[in-house]
This record gives C-alpha cells, sequence and structure tokens, in this order.
C-alpha cells in the first residue's frame, strides 16, 4: 500500500488553517498544521513533509524568511507560498526565494488542489536531464543543482534546472510558456489558470546565468513563441 503524502500547512489564521486541513485530508493526503513561523520552521527543516504549503504573513518568522531557510537546508523541497492577491511584490519575493508556485488568496479549492497536484507529481516524477549543460560563459551541473558562471558559482534550485533541462531538451524551437507550465510544473494542458510563475522564474535564471540580465544571449525571449536556452558547442 502506498504511503499517503504529507503536506505540512503553515498558516495563522484558525479558520483557513483547519479549512485547508479539511480539504487536504479529503484529498487523501495527510497534513500537519503549524501556526507560528517558528513552529512552521522547525518542522519544514525535519525534511519529513512532500509539500510546504507556506502563508507569508505569520507571527514570528514571515513565510519569506522560512522558505529562504528551508532552501539553505534544501534545494529540492515543494513549496507552494500563499500569497495577497493584491501583492505582486510577495509573488515576485516568494519565487525569487525557490518557491515552486504560489496561490493567490482568496483561492478556490479546486484551484489549490489542483497546483498541490501538479507540483507533488512533478517533484516524484522529474525529469530525464543531460548531465552537464554548457552555455556561453557558463557551466551547469543538473545532478548537483550548481554551476560556474560569471560571477563565479551558481546555486540553483530543483525547479530551476528542471526548466534549463527542458529548454535544453529542445534546442531547435522556442518553449512557449503554456508549454512549460504543462511539462515542467505539471499543470494539465486544459488547465486556465493565471500565475507569473513562469516569468519570475525565467528572470531569476538570467540573473545567475546571464553576464546582462537586460541582455539576455542564454536564455532568449522570442517575441510571441516563447523562450529559447543557445546552447554552447561542448
Amino acid at each position: 500500500m502506498d504511503r499517503k503524502l504529507h503536506i505540512l500547512v503553515v498558516e495563522d489564521e484558525a479558520a483557513i488553517r483547519e479549512g485547508l486541513a479539511d480539504v487536504l485530508v479529503y484529498h487523501g493526503y495527510a497534513v500537519e498544521l503549524a501556526d507560528t513561523g517558528t513552529e512552521g520552521l522547525a518542522k519544514a527543516l525535519t525534511g519529513k513533509y512532500d509539500l510546504v504549503l507556506l502563508d507569508i504573513m505569520l507571527p514570528g518568522i514571515d513565510g519569506f524568511r522560512i522558505c529562504d531557510r528551508i532552501r539553505e537546508q534544501d534545494r529540492e523541497q515543494p513549496i507552494i507560498m500563499l500569497t495577497a492577491r493584491s501583492s505582486d511584490e510577495d509573488i515576485v519575493e516568494g519565487l525569487k526565494l525557490g518557491a515552486d508556485d504560489y496561490v493567490a488568496k482568496p483561492f478556490s479549492v479546486q484551484q489549490l488542489v489542483l497546483r498541490i497536484e501538479a507540483v507533488l507529481r512533478r517533484s516524484r516524477a522529474g525529469l530525464e536531464r543531460t548531465r552537464t549543460i554548457l552555455l556561453e560563459g557558463v557551466s551547469i551541473d543538473t545532478e548537483n543543482l550548481s554551476g560556474l558562471g560569471p560571477a563565479g558559482d551558481l546555486t540553483f534550485t530543483r525547479r530551476e534546472i528542471e526548466i534549463l533541462a527542458y529548454l535544453a531538451s529542445h534546442p531547435d524551437r522556442p518553449v512557449p510558456r503554456d508549454e512549460l507550465l504543462v511539462k515542467v510544473w505539471g499543470y494539465a494542458r486544459n488547465l486556465d489558470i493565471e500565475t507569473r510563475t513562469v516569468d519570475i522564474h525565467i528572470a531569476k535564471l538570467r540573473r545567475k546565468i546571464e553576464a546582462d540580465p537586460a541582455e539576455p544571449r542564454n536564455l532568449v525571449t522570442v517575441r510571441g513563441a516563447g523562450y529559447r536556452l543557445q546552447l554552447a558547442e561542448p
């Protein structure tokens, strides 16, 4: 018998926290709760959860600091952040710190569950990828989530490596944003979902692998078509 997937919910509002627990248990997950940032961080750092569902505004330690601390220890832990719908700054900051995705409040239960399923599906499946990706001035070790770039040593999250690996496996064409959502994030192809997560991850990657992120040469945008990774000759 397969074990239940374990989700840690870090949320200080009791009604939302208990509602999330009920929904996730109903969908077959084992759920643990934390109502403060301090408790949430301590539990998250045990590494025993398949996914961390993390609110931003928390007493003690906020969600940004928790996400940052998790990423210092584990670059592969799936994390979804709960953000205020009106706060683009929260969305950008959470994804910059290494969250896999975000869900904006107020959210529908269906959308939340679909996003959780997508992140968990990709984290379990992984992507077939070559060990090394070579770009102009950059060498990336996909197995160790690391590399060497214009500014020295690089570290990547699992999601960032999956984006690079998928783009590297299709060097002959631009890859549309929607295709990345399906193949890297695991969303269903017919899922109508509004998210900036691809764009923010691309911007974050450019800050790592480009000598000048404002004039990208490795990870380029093909207007109206998608993104292309320009591979260097080995």
